[in-house]
């Protein structure tokens, strides 16, 4: 990543950004603090840094925005009528969500980017629900400047300990991960006994 930044200067910074919204094993948590770092001393200048780190992550949504596009609620809505009983997903619960999704799908989308753990991942939501594509890249682009902005500062900031900010966050995303899969768990725990109790 370093040696990427090092030699390629704001492309390699849009290039690191596509990938870590495909490939999460690179954070942005990462790649924007040391960023931020090589901007300060005076290689790179900090506002072409946050630039290069929106346009990286807008581009880098695009690919889970249409793998969510092509799968649509339709065939997922299919999808579950043959094997949703797998997962404990009915299809008015697919419908409900699409358009809880169509009533507040920009600001979910705006604050997702804000979020460990969800920056990549809500982009597939919204390209099921047909998002418009032009709303879905505004708001990604908002979110992601901020995100991008602070990473970037706090790794101008910081200097060399610009590693303790990918140290800080780095669990966080665990812990928005986790919470999902808690959150799950005890959604289909509780599904199931309302039908055990309907059926008894």
């Amino acid at each position: 990543m370093q040696s990427t930044l090092d030699s390629w200067g704001y492309t390699g910074v849009v290039a690191l950004m596509v990938l870590e919204n495909v490939f999460p094993p690179i954070p942005s948590e990462v790649v924007m603090p040391y960023a931020g770092y090589v901007a300060a001393q005076g290689d790179l200048r900090l506002w072409g840094v946050i630039v290069a780190g929106t346009v990286g992550s807008v581009l880098g949504a695009l690919p889970l925005y249409y793998l969510g596009h092509r799968v649509g609620v339709d065939r997922l809505r299919d999808w579950s009528d043959r094997h949703g009983h797998w997962l404990m997903l009915a299809p008015g619960e697919i419908d409900r969500a699409s358009r809880w999704f169509e009533d507040h799908g920009r600001k979910t989308v705006f604050f997702a980017r804000l979020v460990p753990g969800l920056r990549s991942l809500i982009s597939i939501p919204a390209g099921m629900c047909r998002m418009n594509l032009a709303q879905f890249l505004l708001w990604t682009a908002a979110g992601t400047a901020i995100w991008a902005g602070l990473l970037g500062w706090a790794g101008s900031a910081l200097g060399e300990r610009y590693e303790r900010i990918g140290t800080w966050l780095g669990p966080v995303t665990w812990i928005v991960l986790g919470g999902l899969a808690v959150w799950y768990v005890v959604y289909v725990w509780r599904r199931k006994r309302r039908k055990a109790r309907v059926e008894a």
